[in-house]
């Protein structure tokens, strides 16, 4: 799904903005619950994902041998097992459809709990959902490299993937969300 699990509180903040900021929703309950709801759908979705990709590398590590004499490319071959076997895990590998999907389990979860209100096209609503995934992911890309530019402008120099390097980033990056409201 393109999203760590730590981003998923930052993607449901964005879809609970963006559904009490339209006029044609209302939420009885709070933006808040509905952000608890939208993360807790993202975070199961997630977590199938993890588990197929747990399985492609378990396949991974018991043909090691052979993938080596057979020089493949081993993230090709991720790519092509995962591909495969997405089915059965019930992963949607399109990141569009996977949206859309998501949109639609968030849509139900939320109308089915009272947690939202609105008097239109369920459609409406869900591109509304639909429109937040996207716009999370184009503004991360983008959001990804100020951080790193940054934090690469530093004084200090901080090395990728050490705990203060993550700290720092999760603070720059926090700080962009806010700027774009979306947090």
């Amino acid at each position: 799904m393109r999203l760590k699990p730590n981003q998923t509180r930052y993607v449901a903040s964005k879809i609970g903005i963006d559904l009490a900021n339209a006029p044609f929703i209302k939420l009885p309950k709070g933006k808040e619950a509905v952000v608890e709801a939208c993360k807790k759908i993202i975070d199961e979705n997630l977590e199938v994902e993890k588990r197929l990709d747990a399985k492609v590398e378990e396949m991974l590590r018991e043909n090691e041998e052979e993938i080596e004499i057979q020089q493949v490319k081993e993230r090709e071959l991720f790519f092509m097992i995962k591909k495969r076997l997405a089915p059965e895990y019930g992963v949607i590998m399109n990141y569009d459809d996977r949206y859309n999907e998501v949109a639609h389990r968030i849509l139900d979860e939320l109308y089915e709990n009272y947690l939202i209100e609105y008097n239109v096209n369920d459609n409406q609503v869900r591109n509304v959902i639909f429109k937040a995934f996207k716009a999370f992911a184009k503004a991360y890309d983008e959001m990804d490299t100020v951080v790193y530019d940054k934090i690469k402008k530093m004084k200090k120099d901080y090395i990728p993937g050490s705990v203060e390097y993550e700290l720092i980033y999760e603070r720059l990056y926090e700080e962009e969300l806010r700027k774009r409201g979306m947090l």
